[in-house]
């Protein structure tokens, strides 16, 4: 199956690797919550396939997805608005349609974090969204301009962050662990209604970190749409030499402080009471580490031959034309399987199993997004969403 015309293959592509690489770390989510370890904890002596598991996650996907997602978020704003601005005929009338899009995806956001998973990112994208609509219409350097200072100032911010962080004493392990524990039960075996209230505090919480968060998700759109007014997205053929530095300095770099950090994540699971890794360097490992293999990640992709790229999209394109129904999809099924107000499997399955969980829920959403596309043009909430925000049909 090939890209819809007027679509770019590689971006559908990426978007059906991106959500596929956000279960890989939501899973996890759906079972504990946002606001805790993440990834739980083993027992004395675990198996050896239940570390590999989470090593995986941890050095493949975490921190490394979202910054995608983010990114194309950023590419759709700047080939959306310009589709519009020629259909509507002016900059203002296609500013105003896509304000429409961004205040229903605030609503699916909200509805999302309060009533199905607490991990929502719609809500800071909508936000975002808002917050850079007016350069939809600006000169190629005000936005590079705008890109350089919003980094500048978030980097600046993190290096601020990270000793108030070390200043606040030693953690106490124990009352942590205790409190994961409550929560981890809570939702994996709980009532519907103490799940929904337990749900409505994190994403609440939750809220409150995409505040100081938003800046790093401003970049990485204003990244999207440079990398779209470049020609870097739309042509990738014309940048190779661009694309092969990305990657050799993404995964160069980025993959041996994605191994570190993965290491750290894995040992603290299975011996939380031992410090293994430095407090900020643990941090550079996480978010700088992650955002450079995801940049490896997308270059890999634009570098991939025709023949790579077909056999991806006949698979995967599908998916990415879905995100957003395959998002929120993800959410319903992850919840209804593994907490309390479902099947409640979050409290039996091992973290192997928790990963196996995840593969047949890609290639169960892979077939069902084939399906659907052969049938109708869009995704279900795809499709809602543009008769919500009243957008062109050919948009």
């Amino acid at each position: 199956m090939s890209a819809k015309p007027g679509r770019l293959l590689q971006l559908d592509v990426l978007r059906g690797i991106a959500v596929f690489g956000i279960l890989l770390v939501n899973i996890w989510g759906f079972a504990w919550g946002t606001i805790s370890l993440r990834y739980g904890t083993l027992p004395a002596q675990p198996p050896a396939l239940d570390q590999l598991a989470i090593f995986l996650v941890a050095a493949l996907a975490q921190f490394k997805f979202y910054p995608i997602f983010a990114f194309l978020f950023g590419a759709g704003f700047a080939l959306q608005t310009r589709s519009l601005k020629r259909q509507l005929g002016s900059w203002e009338l296609a500013q105003a349609a896509y304000r429409r899009r961004l205040r229903w995806l605030l609503v699916f956001g909200l509805l999302h974090g309060f009533l199905i998973w607490s991990g929502d990112v719609l809500t800071s994208y909508a936000i975002s969204g808002m917050l850079i609509l007016p350069l939809a219409s600006a000169r190629l350097s005000r936005v590079r301009n705008r890109a350089w200072l919003v980094a500048g100032g978030f980097l600046l911010f993190l290096c601020l962050l990270i000793p108030v962080g070390q200043q606040g004493g030693a953690p106490d392990i124990a009352r942590d662990l205790q409190s994961f524990a409550a929560r981890y039960a809570i939702y994996t075996q709980g009532s519907a209604w103490a799940v929904a209230a337990l749900r409505a505090n994190d994403f609440l919480l939750s809220l409150l970190y995409a505040i100081v968060m938003l800046p790093h998700i401003i970049v990485l759109f204003l990244l999207g749409i440079l990398c779209v007014r470049f020609g870097w997205l739309t042509q990738p053929q014309r940048h190779q030499r661009l694309w092969r530095w990305v990657c050799a300095v993404g995964l160069g770099v980025g993959l041996p402080l994605n191994l570190l950090a993965a290491w750290a994540i894995t040992w603290q699971v299975v011996d939380p009471y031992q410090k293994v890794l430095d407090a900020a360097l643990f941090e550079v490992g996480l978010f700088a580490g992650g955002p450079l293999l995801a940049a490896g990640y997308v270059a890999a992709l634009m570098l991939a031959g025709p023949f790579m790229l077909r056999w991806l999209g006949a698979w995967l394109a599908p998916v990415g034309r879905m995100a957003l129904s395959n998002y929120l999809l993800q959410s319903l099924i992850g919840t209804w399987l593994l907490q309390g107000q479902g099947l409640g499997w979050g409290a039996k399955l091992r973290p192997a199993e928790m990963l196996g969980l995840a593969v047949l829920i890609m290639a169960g959403q892979v077939m069902l997004s084939r399906y659907w596309l052969l049938l109708f043009r869009q995704g279900p909430m795809e499709s809602l969403w543009r008769r919500l925000a009243r957008l062109p049909s050919s948009s």
